[in-house]
């Protein structure tokens, strides 16, 4: 190799490479490829490996894709490949990055069994698509590509709240077991568990789990039922940062009586979006809150007495939160842009808007979703699937136009109904469906990417 020479010459199993220092340089300072760009000696570096998959790796850093001959290889192998290069996050990042996950053409591709005979209770994932799965008092792992699984025993009899701090961190909770417990996935230990001290100094249940960034937030509730609220710890360290909607309830103010139960950050607004429902002899009551962290205020509430949410979502990218209705079964949003005009902040009907007062309360055990542009409802064994469609461009001076959104068929006809969908979550370039009374997760994935 010419020390002068921009090109690089390597010898992989009897096997000639050339490429270039800026090539190899793209791998990272503490990769292989790196140290082969910095060589100058005049004769070609030698590596004893696999030139077949030498020749897929200096592909992918050549055009930041791996190219079509890839797929003639098993995952596992190029995964150890990537790791004696130390390159796997390169990539993992090719294989299950969000941008190859296509919503109208997922199909049903894979089927996950979990030990034992629990269904599971709630998922959670990782942005590139590592699945924790909670079923009775185990949760099961699988790795990004889904072919490693282990499975670790924890101190809940069952969990409702579980999130992903990382493909070897998780957070999990249950209404009927005191504290927020932080697991080692990898080890099979309570790294922390996260308590709140109410007035009463009884124990507190988790409700809800979220995560900014670099926040962690926990809905709790006291054993007693007379209160709750959110703590929001750091997420390195788990110290306690705040406290916000702290409630102590006196009588029947059903109000102040509903903990919530679902927590997601919407990072465009910095908010926490907090939600949470009871059902009474009156009926099922809801409220909607966006607290501002910094604050410790509620910036906007809205309390549900009419066709109260199912379940509800807020999608970042679309601007506006997503109810399912638990009467009418019909999915409706409320337009985050609009939330300041009082006569626009109301709900809009996306579906058939049939009658609020359903009797057969056909949204009862639907969930809804947003992942990326589009928004998932299941439906007893289904999944609607809507999107926004764009209806032209308005003048500055002009209000913002009426949103319009359309259901979409998605994926193969076979791969639809079933048992009823109990979870849907979303990683990488996959989404993972539950089902009642089933010990396995489903696995969709777009059939033009991945493997």
């Amino acid at each position: 190799m010419n020390p002068v020479s921009e090109i690089v010459t390597i010898d992989v199993g009897g096997q000639i490479f050339q490429t270039t220092r800026q090539t190899l340089s793209l791998a990272g300072p503490k990769s292989l490829f790196s140290q082969l760009a910095e060589s100058t000696g005049l004769a070609p570096r030698f590596i004893d490996r696999d030139p077949e998959l030498f020749s897929v790796l200096l592909s992918l850093l050549r055009t930041g894709n791996l190219p079509s001959k890839a797929k003639a290889f098993d995952v596992e192998d190029l995964v150890e490949e990537s790791k004696f290069y130390n390159i796997e996050s390169l990539l993992v990042d090719a294989l299950s990055h969000h941008s190859h996950f296509e919503a109208f053409n997922l199909e049903k591709s894979l089927l996950l069994p979990l030990n034992g005979r629990d269904s599971p209770s709630t998922v959670a994932t990782t942005p590139l698509g590592t699945l924790h799965v909670a079923h009775g008092s185990k949760i099961t792992s699988f790795d990004w590509s889904l072919r490693k699984k282990a499975t670790i025993l924890t101190q809940f009899t069952a969990m409702d709240s579980l999130l992903a701090i990382s493909p070897s961190l998780a957070a999990a909770g249950a209404t009927d077991f005191s504290g927020l417990q932080i697991l080692d996935m990898e080890k099979g230990f309570v790294r922390e568990t996260l308590n709140w001290e109410n007035v009463t100094k009884s124990g507190s249940t988790v409700q809800a789990i979220g995560s900014s960034p670099g926040l962690l937030f926990s809905s709790f509730e006291s054993s007693r039922r007379n209160s709750n609220c959110i703590m929001v710890y750091d997420l390195q360290t788990f110290s306690p940062v705040t406290q916000i909607g702290h409630y102590e309830i006196f009588g029947a103010n059903l109000d102040s009586a509903i903990p919530s139960t679902k927590l997601q950050w919407v990072e465009s607004y910095n908010v926490v979006m907090a939600s949470g429902s009871h059902s009474g002899p009156s009926g099922r009551l809801g409220n909607i809150k966006l607290w501002d962290i910094r604050s410790g205020n509620v910036v906007w509430e809205l309390k549900e007495k009419v066709d109260c949410f199912s379940d509800i979502t807020v999608s970042d990218s679309l601007s506006a939160i997503f109810k399912v209705g638990a009467n009418s079964g019909e999915v409706s949003y409320m337009d985050l842009r609009k939330l300041g005009d009082e006569e626009s902040s109301k709900w809009v009907c996306v579906g058939d808007e049939r009658k609020v007062g359903n009797v057969r309360k056909e949204g009862v055990g639907c969930k809804i979703e947003a992942h990326g542009n589009q928004v998932f409802c299941s439906k007893e064994g289904n999944i609607e699937l809507w999107s926004e469609i764009m209806m032209g461009s308005r003048r500055a001076s002009e209000r913002l136009p009426d949103r319009v959104f359309r259901k979409n068929l998605m994926g193969r006809v076979k791969d639809m109904g079933g048992a009823r969908i109990t979870n849907l979550g979303f990683g990488g370039n996959k989404m993972f469906v539950t089902r009642k009374d089933q010990q396995s997760v489903e696995v969709w994935q777009s059939s033009a990417k991945g493997f």
